[in-house]
């Protein structure tokens, strides 16, 4: 298998709870992820729980995956997964086998200091290369956009 991994990390003056409450929730990653044009499916009841599901399209609005969540551990990780066919269309059909799997992080280093990092890890069969349109998704300079885009709706709530 290939592997690539993209991380990137920010500082936040917010609670480590606030930033956490936020990030989870898939509703608000259409305000804020430039690689994510729709999110659906997801559980009326939040915060997500392990084991829940839900959906979220590619920038083109047509690829979409299916997401699994891993770990939830409040205010300090939160992880999910997509494994299978990846970026598949709204039937199921398509896409590329392999998994992804994001990982969020928040740590406290100091008074009214936070560190949020996000990791994202996919791995696809060598004999399946990744199009390129995906890696300019995957591109940390997307994931800083991220957090940018998080701290501007954070100041704004």
């Amino acid at each position: 298998m290939g592997i690539v991994t993209t991380s990137s990390e920010t500082t936040f003056t917010q609670s480590p709870q606030e930033i956490y409450d936020f990030v989870t929730n898939p509703v608000n990653w259409t305000k804020t992820y430039p690689g994510s044009a729709h999110v659906g499916k997801i559980p009326e009841k939040l915060p997500l729980e392990v084991g829940d599901t839900w959906t979220e399209a590619g920038p083109d609005g047509e690829r979409i995956f299916t997401w699994h969540l891993a770990m939830a551990t409040r205010p300090k990780l939160w992880m999910f997964t997509s494994v299978g066919n990846l970026g598949h269309d709204s039937d199921g059909n398509g896409g590329m086998p392999g998994r992804i799997t994001v990982q969020y992080e928040f740590i406290r280093p100091g008074e009214n200091i936070t560190l949020f990092r996000r990791t994202m890890t996919i791995e696809a069969y060598k004999d399946c290369p990744l199009p390129d349109g995906f890696f300019r998704t995957v591109n940390p300079a997307n994931i800083d956009a991220y957090h940018a885009a998080v701290a501007r709706e954070l100041s704004n709530s």
